[in-house]
């Protein structure tokens, strides 16, 4: 007996990236990204020393990867196009190569009954680009609109569901404010010209996929982070409101709404953070509603009101408004140091059913990472049990969330083949397959096996 089915069509798989999953990251045409370029400056920053040329060779063991993903019964799986792969240059010339790739990938994923979802951007920004001001410039933006457009005129007749950014306020939080990421700015106006012009990217993106009128969908994926109060005093209330403004309403209401909320203008106005608008922009950022939402889920982010005044001469940041709160009590993932929240993943879902017109969404990644997995080897098989139950609780609150009329059409888990996780490296795991970095050989896990009871089954 099935205690929790779901609906019919639903989407069982999993989700990787091109530049965390391809390897082969200078080969073949390839041009540099600005991880090959933080790597070479700085090694330390990345664990053991574990740079983005030595992920998991999905390039060169694809057909077998891809039936492994058969073998666990996916029928959707996403990935990146890597924008440095496709456009060496980053505007012009395609490459041929890159071309023969992609068409090879999606041929053998849709020979098998997979249904690729594709995005557009994880992360790796061409380093050519970078040098002409990254996400700060405007002329970058136009040419990852080009980008998009090559990729939807190439790729089109094969995918139909495309995604123009993952997790697009990460690249913001890492290189502008929070220094995990290359270029290692702390710069709050700058942070918030890079999450402004990357919406208008995606506008354009969205723009260009609807003039060709292809049989198909555009999302983007988001990762939506419940900001929980540490209690219901006015001053907790409003630290979590304005958290969720920073990390979750500037990406989720320009792609679903085709606007930014009032209040995060207003703030950002008061304190002269806001980027710089030029005319149209407004009208472009209406014409970039999403028609799929990709949620990515991991944890919860907790607040409460600040403590102590905040130095007035320290660099303007989100934290101003807030402090974290770790919750007495809180279940933990003792092998990342990260909570575990199942109900954030039904309280996503009702917030976007009452909030945000029910726009139809899937749980693109959820995932539990765990150092030193190794030690869970039995008899030549990762005995992932923890993973199992933390997937099996987090699709019970989906289940519940489907129930009560959330437009919630799949569930994918990070990621497939255990990958690089850009400077964390190899550190924590996270696949339904375990690789051995030095062999590149690939073994299903015990939950790869369970899930492809779930997915053959369509519940559990």
């Amino acid at each position: 007996m099935m205690q929790y089915r779901f609906p019919e069509n639903f989407w069982w798989g999993s989700a990787s990236s091109g530049p965390q999953s391809e390897g082969a990251t200078l080969r073949d045409g390839k041009s540099a990204t600005i991880w090959d370029k933080w790597f070479d400056e700085s090694p330390n920053r990345f664990f053991n020393q574990v740079g983005p040329q030595d992920t998991s060779t999905f390039y060169d063991h694809f057909r077998s990867d891809i039936q492994l993903m058969k073998q666990l019964n996916h029928n959707t799986f996403r990935t990146s196009i890597a924008w440095a792969r496709l456009i060496p240059n980053g505007t012009g010339e395609v490459n041929p190569l890159a071309v023969r790739f992609y068409n090879d990938m999606l041929d053998e994923l849709l020979a098998n009954g997979i249904e690729p979802f594709i995005n557009l951007f994880h992360f790796d920004m061409p380093l050519c680009m970078q040098e002409k001001g990254g996400w700060e410039s405007r002329e970058v933006v136009d040419a990852y609109a080009d980008f998009a457009e090559t990729c939807f005129r190439l790729f089109g007749g094969k995918v139909k569901f495309w995604f123009t950014f993952n997790e697009p306020i990460v690249p913001v939080e890492g290189g502008y404010l929070y220094d995990f990421h290359y270029p290692n700015v702390v710069d709050f106006r700058r942070a918030a010209t890079v999450a402004y012009h990357t919406m208008l990217a995606h506008a354009k993106a969205v723009q260009r996929y609807r003039a060709l009128q292809q049989e198909g969908q555009i999302g983007i994926v988001l990762n939506l982070t419940p900001s929980y109060p540490r209690s219901q005093h006015p001053s907790d209330l409003q630290a979590s409101k304005i958290a969720d403004l920073f990390f979750n309403r500037s990406f989720l209401d320009p792609a679903v709404k085709g606007e930014y909320p009032a209040e995060l203008v207003e703030l950002l106005k008061q304190y002269d953070q806001l980027p710089h608008c030029e005319a149209g922009d407004a009208e472009l950022l209406a014409q970039g509603k999403v028609d799929l939402l990709g949620v990515n889920y991991y944890q919860p982010r907790r607040v409460k009101a600040r403590a102590n005044a905040v130095n007035p001469a320290s660099p303007f940041m989100p934290e101003w408004f807030f402090d974290y709160y770790e919750m007495p009590g809180r279940k933990m993932n003792p092998h990342r140091g990260w909570e575990i929240y199942e109900k954030g993943i039904y309280d996503i879902l009702i917030n976007l059913r009452d909030n945000y017109g029910n726009i139809p969404s899937y749980i693109s990644e959820n995932g539990m990472g765990v150092e030193g997995e190794e030690k869970f080897l039995v008899e030549g098989q990762i005995q992932d049990d923890y993973r199992i139950k933390f997937v099996s609780d987090h699709l019970q609150w989906l289940h519940k969330g489907i129930s009560e009329n959330c437009a919630c059409k799949g569930y994918h888990l990070w990621t497939f083949i255990d990958n690089w996780s850009w400077s964390n490296a190899y550190k924590n795991r996270y696949g339904f397959v375990q690789l051995d970095l030095a062999t590149q050989k690939r073994t299903i896990k015990k939950s790869g096996e369970w899930f492809a009871d779930v997915s053959r089954n369509n519940g559990f």
